[in-house]
């Protein structure tokens, strides 16, 4: 089978679904690749580059649509595009179904089978695969540079000769996979770095990245995102009160605001209000990653910059992903790639539409002339984290209660265990002879007092490994010095023997210990 890529036809769309480099594994899963003319060209992949990976580079976008078995896109494909499609081509593209029911019964007509790449199910095995997860990490890079193109200052600190320059203040609202790369992006370049998220389970990842998480005030059980696909579920109208409240205060502070929260199949959140962007400090830039479904922030504009009255800059563009074709089209592809990996599991050329995996069904929204969208959960779900079970904090009485009742356990189990061992050294007294129970009395005592005495060792810089051997080396050298005045040379021999290996055992260990302490310090 053909696997072809035409060229966007999207005002601005710089990407293109397949590269020299994916072609070639695409050519070792059996398939031939062909690539419209010029389809490259705008991410910095000529013709050339494409022919010499073995791809057919093919005129016109008609001769392409006729000639391929799968077609491989990156932007949803237009009512004249979907003519193209019969019933027995595979259309591979993002597609949008759940505001796109045209493009879906277009399709139904066709018979054709449509994967949309944004359907995905974020669950392990599949993240390969994972799109939007490709963009939005490129949207989030893109966006703290293009905040640093629109902001007059430097993001890190400098004390120069010229004078103090602050570090910049960065808010991030929403900690996905977009938030998290505009979090690392702005704490490597020095600014600091605040973020903001209604789910509780990412306050871990922000400040493991160096940026602080902006806590609120406000109790609210929150969903865990792994429970709904990675993303925020609906707050409550208290909870949001709260949220605008904190942004109220954090507006004048801040110099650059990058909002990237977005719900699927609902409009964004408007989440940074007119109000907030009059409290802010001239030069100030404000990024909204969800323009395209309306904007987190009030006054922003889909596809423009704008320049308050006040000096804020507000940058609605919605295709920061495009606007880094070369690494954008390489992750895409190689999402693709995956994707055509699991269709194809013989490598023999030949797509097995199996709607039986979790993934493939996912993302498939039209298959065999019905429409399959939306999917059914996948059989195996992403875990979400369980919550932290909170210790209650014990009052004087508790904790007093509790301590006498640990005493009394103790003090019974240890009674227990000397009437045991007190009855068991009667029936073996009934038995055995006297110069016998005299030793073995004595045996008894030493293992019980050698116990009680290796088992209290503290290890304050030990290993527990450690302190125990040290204790038993300790009660070695105690037995052989009381018998290195013994009459008989041989025992006297032995008991040196035990103080010198006991001594090595002992003195080693303090020495290993110095040996590990010293390797955590810095001088």
């Amino acid at each position: 089978m053909k696997i072809g890529t035409p060229k966007e036809i999207f005002d601005g769309e710089a990407r293109v679904a397949m590269t020299p480099d994916s072609a070639l594994q695409l050519q070792k899963l059996g398939y031939d690749c062909a690539i419209e003319s010029g389809a490259g060209a705008a991410a910095g992949f000529s013709d050339a580059l494409y022919e010499a990976a073995g791809v057919e580079v093919v005129k016109t976008a008609a001769d392409l649509w006729a000639t391929a078995d799968i077609i491989a896109k990156v932007r949803q494909p237009d009512a004249n595009e979907l003519e193209h499609l019969t019933d027995a081509k595979t259309l591979i593209s993002f597609f949008n179904p759940a505001a796109n029911t045209e493009g879906m019964d277009a399709a139904k007509a066709k018979g054709a089978n449509v994967i949309a790449m944004e359907m995905v199910p974020r669950i392990s095995r599949a993240q390969k695969m994972d799109a939007l997860s490709s963009m939005a990490n490129i949207a989030g890079y893109r966006a703290v540079i293009e905040a640093g193109n629109n902001f007059g200052r430097f993001f890190t600190g400098q004390i120069t000769a010229a004078g103090k320059v602050p570090p910049a203040k960065v808010l991030v609202v929403g900690a996905g996979v977009a938030g998290l790369a505009a979090i690392g992006t702005s704490t490597s370049l020095g600014a600091i770095t605040l973020a903001f998220d209604v789910r509780p389970e990412v306050a871990e990842q922000v400040e493991s990245m160096g940026a602080e998480f902006v806590y609120l005030d406000f109790e609210e059980e929150q969903q865990d995102g792994a429970a709904t696909g990675g993303y925020a579920s609906v707050s409550s109208p208290e909870f949001r009160e709260a949220q605008l409240a904190k942004f109220r205060e954090l507006a004048p502070e801040v110099d650059i605001v990058i909002t990237t929260a977005l719900i699927p199949n609902r409009e964004a959140p408007e989440l940074w209000t007119a109000d907030m962007v009059a409290a802010m400090k001239p030069g100030s830039v404000i990024i909204d990653l969800a323009a395209e479904k309306g904007g987190n922030c009030k006054l922003t504009v889909m596809d423009e910059k704008i320049v308050t009255e006040n000096g804020v800059t507000i940058v609605g563009y919605t295709d920061f992903p495009s606007r880094m074709a070369a690494q954008a089209s390489s992750l895409y592809s190689t999402n693709i790639r995956h994707m055509m990996t699991d269709l194809t599991p013989e490598k023999d050329g030949q797509i097995n539409h199996d709607m039986e995996d979790d993934v493939i069904r996912g993302a498939t929204v039209t298959h065999k002339g019905e429409i399959t969208f939306p999917p059914p959960p996948p059989k195996v779900a992403a875990i979400a984290a369980k919550p932290k079970e909170t210790v209650p904090e014990l009052t004087p009485e508790e904790k007093r209660a509790a301590e006498v009742a640990a005493f009394k356990a103790q003090t019974k189990n240890q009674v227990t265990l000397l009437a045991v061992g007190g009855a068991l050294l009667l029936l073996v007294g009934l038995v055995a002879p006297a110069s016998f129970m005299q030793h073995f009395i004595v045996f008894v005592l030493a293992v019980f007092v050698g116990f009680q005495v290796i088992w209290g060792v503290a290890h304050s810089l030990h290993t527990p490994l450690m302190a125990v051997t040290n204790a038993i080396s300790s009660i070695i050298i105690l037995g052989a010095l009381m018998q290195i005045g013994s009459g008989s040379f041989l025992v006297i021999l032995l008991a040196a023997l035990s103080v010198f290996m006991t001594g090595i055992n002992i003195f080693g260990g303090f020495l290993v210990t110095r040996r590990m302490l010293a390797m955590f310090q810095k001088s």
